[in-house]
């Protein structure tokens, strides 16, 4: 397919039609926009949706660990025991208690619904990244600070420095029936983890304090874990699954966000196909452009066929011609994809302020941004398969040329 200096000047000739034949050279630059904002839009969704489930699964699993053993009943009384098993598990990373209680709150009269996280101090320090404002140093056991979402604090009107009420309902027994117990806690710190629903509810403080809030005496309400291999966690904690029968159950972050990755799963498919059938129809530009300059330029074909070009150079200008098109289509919608993505944010803002629409809410989309992550190999099928469409589309145009009859054409010249 090496073109030789012939070929390659009658294929630029061809890639710049003449003042005569503008229309022909308007249908190509369409076939080149085509493309690039077919590819474009391939690269800007694919990457976006790479990145709403890597975001999404950093934040989760990062917050969650990778799995959770929670024993039946909701209590683990020998957890310590437990936890010195989970340890020593192969492929087990960390393993630490943990107490989790949704709960009620209450500041300046607003109610909120909580979610209490009983933490150890190893854990709290690890969302440090994550704090806007206060400080976690000051969450000790038994000094009554708690740290509290972004999104919480909003809906209560909270800032660092306030005091919260946390309402446990199952409070102590009396003559009189049970009274809730109600605790003052001092906010200090405030912390955004990127997905909405956590900021909204979380409530963190030491292990000790929760333990004090609950009335769980020294048990404890899970054990969370985190393995050298996420993909792999079931086959890892398989045996001390085995081990725990009976005594707890072991779920890990497939099993309790099963139906949000598998739903991100089937989205991404869905959408290459759709996008690559976008791709699909900009090249039918081409071939269409092709098919016009090959009747445009029948006579000129005629004439080259006498002079002695043969029906391959003929076909490898043609498949040039449009190959090339379809080449600098892909280039310049990888380029514009890039583009997109870079400034992705400032261009939801940009749109949402000219519609007057949240095109981005985090309360349904779960992350605070626009997220993305591009994958090189993503980005190599689809500009493979944008240049294979590209040169399928010119082979029909290509091999009409190369079979036209030099005497038929002249005949009347």
């Amino acid at each position: 397919m090496i073109l030789s200096p012939f070929e390659w000047t009658i294929a630029k000739r061809y890639m710049l039609p003449g003042r005569g034949e503008a229309f022909i050279a308007l249908v190509a630059g369409i076939s080149l926009v085509a493309v690039m904002l077919g590819v474009a839009a391939l690269v800007i969704v694919m990457s976006v949706m790479n990145g709403f489930r890597a975001e999404l699964f950093d934040k989760i699993v990062g917050l969650n660990g990778h799995a959770i053993i929670q024993a039946y009943g909701g209590r683990l009384d020998n957890w310590q025991q437990v936890l010195k098993e989970v340890k020593a598990t192969p492929g087990v990373v960390r393993a630490s208690p943990l107490i989790e209680q949704p709960l009620l709150t209450s500041f300046n009269g607003r109610v909120e619904a909580v979610l209490v996280r009983g933490n150890s101090q190893e854990d709290i320090k690890r969302i440090k990244p994550q704090v806007k404002s206060g400080n976690l140093a000051q969450l000790t056991p038994g000094a009554g600070n708690v740290a509290i979402g972004a999104r919480l604090a909003e809906n209560l009107g909270a800032q660092v420095g306030d005091s919260i009420t946390i309402i446990n309902p199952q409070g102590r027994a009396t003559p009189f029936g049970t009274v809730p117990r109600q605790i003052a806690y001092h906010v200090s710190a405030i912390f955004e983890i990127g997905i909405y629903d956590y900021d909204q509810s979380f409530v963190v403080m030491p292990m000790k304090d929760a333990q004090t809030l609950l009335l769980t005496g020294n048990s404890i309400g899970m054990i969370e874990v985190k393995t050298d291999d996420p993909d792999n966690v079931s086959e890892i904690l398989r045996p001390l699954g085995e081990k725990l029968a009976g005594q707890a159950i072991v779920t890990d972050w497939k099993t309790i966000n099963a139906t949000l990755f598998e739903a991100l799963a089937v989205e991404r498919v869905a959408m290459f196909v759709v996008l690559s059938i976008i791709v699909l129809v900009a090249v039918f530009n081409i071939l269409s452009s092709l098919i016009m300059l090959v009747r445009a330029k029948t006579r000129d074909i005629a004439i080259l066929r006498t002079m002695g070009a043969t029906r391959r150079s003929l076909l490898k200008i043609f498949v040039t011609t449009g190959f090339v098109i379809g080449a600098l289509g892909t280039a310049a919608g990888l380029v514009l994809g890039f583009v997109f993505l870079y400034f992705r944010q400032p261009i939801v803002r940009g749109i949402e302020l000219i519609t007057g629409q949240n095109l981005w809410d985090p309360s349904i989309r779960f992350l605070t941004e626009l997220p993305s992550r591009t994958d090189p190999v993503e980005v190599t099928a689809i500009s493979v398969m944008a240049l294979v469409f590209s040169f399928l589309a010119t082979l029909y145009p290509a091999f009409k040329a190369a079979s036209t009859d030099p005497v038929e054409v002249l005949r009347y010249e």
